[in-house]
């Protein structure tokens, strides 16, 4: 899941500066795991503006705020609520933010939220970046553990010259990313994967914006 954290409510006057009629959107997958964007926060930030003098035109939670076609459905079924909106605020990742841009063009979308990585959930309110969406996995010979992710220099051929007693040289309380794909190597009876060098990687899959479409459960990517 995608993770993001509220911005300062002066930041966010900022960008409503002038801005009387205010349209919200808020998103119950990834913002409401992350107590940023769903039904709660929506209300919040309702009351928030009523008192900074703005009039909520609509307040609208989605399923999916990342769904550009669910999005577009719900503001047609609300034409008639946002014809004088000024501004929409959008408490979802950026992904939300683009989406309402598109639907509607004509009127300017700010984000609420801060959108910060991909995340793996530990438990309820706990999240750890999981992975960096780097466009050519090579967990297949990392025994499932990325150094991309893990490592903060994303050395793909580790480990580098700073490891002390198995923790990183960037953040001592956090153990070497190299000597934990090590040791799950080792467990799983597959060290000699350890004697591949990886080549570069092909930062050519990363290309934006990136555009997949499914078909038949084929994948094919456009650039």
């Amino acid at each position: 899941m995608i993770t993001t954290k509220k911005k300062e409510l002066k930041t966010i006057l900022e960008y409503l500066e002038g801005k009387k009629n205010i349209l919200l959107i808020g998103c119950g997958a990834c913002a409401e795991q992350c107590m940023t964007g769903g039904n709660k926060e929506l209300l919040e930030m309702a009351e928030i503006l009523k008192k900074e003098g703005k009039n909520i035109v609509d307040s609208l939670l989605l399923e999916e705020a990342c769904y550009s076609l669910l999005l577009k459905k719900e503001l047609r079924q609300r034409k008639k609520e946002i014809e004088n909106t000024d501004a929409v605020l959008i408490l979802s990742c950026g992904v939300g933010v683009s989406c309402a841009t598109e639907a509607l063009p004509k009127v300017p979308s700010y984000p609420a939220l801060d959108t910060l990585f991909l995340a793996r959930v530990e438990r309820h309110g706990h999240f750890t970046e999981g992975c960096s969406l780097c466009g050519e996995c090579v967990l297949a010979f990392t025994g499932g553990i990325c150094p991309i992710t893990y490592c903060p220099k994303g050395i793909l051929n580790g480990p580098c010259g700073g490891v002390v007693d198995g923790m990183c040289e960037a953040d001592i309380e956090t153990p070497c990313a190299w000597v934990a794909i090590y040791t799950r190597l080792k467990e799983i009876g597959r060290l000699e994967d350890l004697k591949r060098t990886a080549p570069p990687k092909d930062h050519s899959m990363k290309r934006k914006p990136g555009k997949v479409v499914v078909k038949r459960n084929d994948f094919k990517k456009i650039y």
